[in-house]
């Protein structure tokens, strides 16, 4: 995914649902059999905005965007259990949402509400997935869409998260938003995302 070059006064940003901890070190042992250098690098998630370059003066607007947004969506479950591929458009292969999409995509449209301040075009259409390859040889590819077949990955999202980019490289999650009308055990239960510690981290968020 590209990533914009931002202003001087800019920052990077995107917002993502973040994977449990165990289905995510199942995600990453995928990748990494397939070769994807990034396997231990990306924290597994389901991008929700993709990345973004906004004002640094506009952090707080856009962090009281996300609470409202974060405050009036329920949690939702959310099953992978499907693999697929944007090849020949994209050398990607990825696990489908067969539950939780259209909570997805009625979430990420209040996120970039054209009356908000993460208002924005999509260079492709909102498509809800987690990668489990990206940008490696086709027979590697092949490698993670046959061990991703096996996956099942059925967990209730409570949260978003917003992630920076800084100056070095490394995204951070900045801010997480939990959902108004998830409760105690479920809030407490969802992931943060962030990338394994001792890891670098990535120079993309893909999606």
């Amino acid at each position: 995914m590209d990533i914009p070059a931002p202003g001087a006064h800019q920052c990077v940003i995107g917002v993502a649902i973040a994977l449990p901890d165990s289905d995510a070190a199942r995600v990453r042992q995928v990748r990494a059999a397939a070769g994807d250098p990034l396997a231990h690098v990306i924290p597994p998630h389901i991008t929700i905005l993709p990345p973004t370059a906004v004002d640094v003066g506009s952090l707080e607007q856009v962090s009281q965007h996300l609470r409202r947004v974060a405050r009036r969506t329920s949690p939702f479950r959310i099953r992978l259990d499907e693999v697929g591929t944007f090849r020949p458009v994209s050398p990607v292969v990825y696990l489908d949402l067969s539950r939780g999409a259209p909570e997805c995509e009625r979430l990420q449209g209040r996120v970039r509400d054209e009356a908000g301040p993460l208002a924005r075009p999509l260079s492709f259409p909102f498509h809800p997935h987690v990668t489990l390859a990206h940008e490696i040889a086709d027979d590697h590819l092949d490698v993670a869409a046959a061990a991703g077949a096996e996956l099942d990955v059925d967990f209730t999202a409570a949260r978003i998260h917003l992630y920076r980019l800084r100056p070095e490289g490394v995204w951070e999650v900045a801010e997480s938003f939990v959902f108004g009308r998830a409760s105690a055990s479920q809030a407490a239960s969802d992931p943060v995302g962030a990338a394994d510690s001792g890891e670098p981290a990535a120079p993309a968020l893909p999606g």
